[in-house]
């Protein structure tokens, strides 16, 4: 036989032992009333019964152990019984994944007390407080725990699995970081020099156009000028490679310059610009809005300089620092044959994606009859941070679980506290003195008999191991010790149709040897 089934059928065995001990050991020791061995034999089979499906169906062994239960004592309290009951509850909890079917058994065993309690009970109120704290003690929490136990392996579980997915994810977020710098730093190469090439290209043609120039060296400088136009052509497509289409790169600026200087250096070049401002205030130096805008105006003025060579270029800046800035790049009609355009325009794409991105506004197209790129950045333009990370999985569930039992365990120590305290009361104002029941004498009338008599007698008698009473008597019991939890003596008084004391009997304590009970039976005559 493979180990599995052998390991499994030995812990079912000794599963089987640990349950059956209280149930054997209970009666010997006179914790409970004695009952005939076929009961005995019946109630082990029972707990046979359910260890054996408790595997696969903790819900039918929970069953029966509580049908065991119930028919053992209405009250569902049992020493014999009761810890099987719990560790069925704990495994129901543990295995079973549906609360639903769980909630129902153990509202069926409550209703199930209930009625053979209303039917057949001594007692009813008592008795039911011990069934409604037997079920929160002995059946709800030790599920509740296995519920709490099951989800606590579950999360362990899922908390490695998240702890594997997350790591993954980091190491997928650590790899387009690297390729989202790269696109950066591409973009940023093929920004700053696109502009510093477009400057040389301008350079190349005001000295192709001088009145002075040499003709040799007139083409020389057309050369050069064509050398780098094809240069930045060339650097485009190069970066375009690396670039993806959903980056965002946000370049760095030179050091140290800004927007005016950066208009400053292409009209020492020779780009015909001019710089216009109406801001009150510009962005703070190395900013996100001072790059962006830094960014913004190169690439037009990069634009200008190759599509319309010799066209008059206004940069214009307005707004406020506290709440944003408008940069606007206007090109006119361009005087010279302009290069062909390459690149599908990515650069102006890229800016779009690049402005929206903190909560601007980016425009370009044509104007008058020239160009116009215009750009609003808030000030406090921020790169975006990502998607928050999320909360810790269950922990509504933990907090419900946590609720459930507390809740639980208030009403239980309410129910059980007042189960034990009627109990307690009950039982200790039923105590009949030794010394009063041996001065009590056949045939005396009721009434100088209930001077003696205590408040209350017992509702639950020993009626099963005393004797047959007189024929037409209304008999009694009382208690012979106010001790709790125990098996007592107790004493049996009868009166018949007249009110008198027709009879008055002893029944010993369970355990109590033959000769303790003749003993006994002597001292209360």
């Amino acid at each position: 036989m493979p180990r599995a089934p052998l390991a499994a059928l030995g812990g079912g065995c000794l599963l089987w032992a640990a349950l059956a001990l209280p149930a054997v050991s209970a009666d010997r020791l006179g914790l409970n009333e004695p009952r005939p061995l076929p009961q005995h034999l019946a109630g082990l089979a029972v707990l046979a019964a359910a260890t054996a499906v408790a595997r696969r169906r903790p819900l039918t062994a929970f069953g029966l152990t509580a049908a065991l239960g119930l028919a053992t004592a209405p009250a569902l309290f049992s020493l014999s019984y009761g810890p099987a009951l719990g560790v069925f509850a704990l495994l129901l909890g543990l295995r079973a994944g549906r609360t639903t079917p769980a909630v129902l058994c153990l509202g069926a065993v409550g209703c199930a007390g209930t009625v053979k309690i209303a039917f057949v009970g001594l007692d009813p109120v008592p008795q039911w407080l011990v069934l409604t704290g037997t079920l929160l003690f002995g059946c709800v929490f030790p599920w509740l725990g296995g519920r709490y136990w099951r989800q606590s392996r579950e999360l362990t579980a899922a908390g490695w699995l998240r702890a594997a997915r997350l790591e993954e994810e980091q190491r997928l977020t650590e790899e387009r970081a690297r390729l989202r710098e790269r696109a950066r730093i591409a973009q940023d190469m093929h920004d700053s020099l696109g502009h510093e090439l477009s400057l040389i290209a301008l350079r190349a043609a005001a000295l192709q156009v001088a009145p002075d120039l040499p003709g040799h060296h007139r083409t020389a400088a057309a050369d050069l000028r064509a050398a780098a136009a094809d240069a930045t052509d060339r650097l485009h497509r190069i970066i375009g490679v690396l670039r993806e289409e959903d980056d965002e790169p946000v370049p760095l600026a030179p050091a140290g310059e800004n927007v005016e200087q950066l208009v400053a250096r292409a009209a020492e070049s020779g780009l015909p610009v001019r710089w216009e401002t109406g801001a009150r205030k510009t962005p703070a130096p190395g900013g996100v809005a001072e790059r962006l805008l830094h960014r913004v105006t190169r690439e037009a003025l990069t634009n200008a300089a190759r599509h319309a060579p010799g066209a008059p270029v206004v940069v214009g800046m307005t707004g406020h620092d506290v709440r944003g800035v408008t940069v606007t790049i206007t090109n006119g009609r361009p005087g010279e044959p302009s290069c062909p355009a390459s690149g599908g325009g990515s650069g102006l794409l890229g800016l779009r994606a690049a402005v929206t991105a903190v909560g601007g506004t980016f425009e370009a197209g044509p104007y008058a009859e020239g160009y116009r790129v215009r750009a609003y950045v808030p000030a406090l333009a921020a790169p975006s941070a990502g998607p928050r990370p999320p909360s810790a999985p269950f922990t509504r569930a933990r907090r419900r679980v946590a609720a459930g039992i507390g809740a639980a365990a208030c009403a239980g120590v309410v129910l059980v506290g007042s189960g034990i305290g009627w109990y307690a009361y009950t039982e200790t104002h039923s105590v009949l003195e030794p010394a009063a029941y041996a001065g009590l004498r056949p045939g005396t009338p009721a009434e100088e008999v209930a001077d003696v008599l205590p408040d209350r007698h017992i509702q639950d008698p020993p009626s099963d191991r005393a004797p047959a009473p007189p024929e037409g008597t209304d008999c009694r019991y009382y208690r012979a010790s106010g001790e709790l939890f125990v098996s007592v003596d107790h004493f049996r008084l009868c009166f018949d149709a007249e009110g008198r004391l027709a009879a008055k009997n002893v029944i010993p304590r369970v355990g109590l040897p033959g000769e303790g009970r003749e003993e006994y039976e002597e001292f209360a005559r």
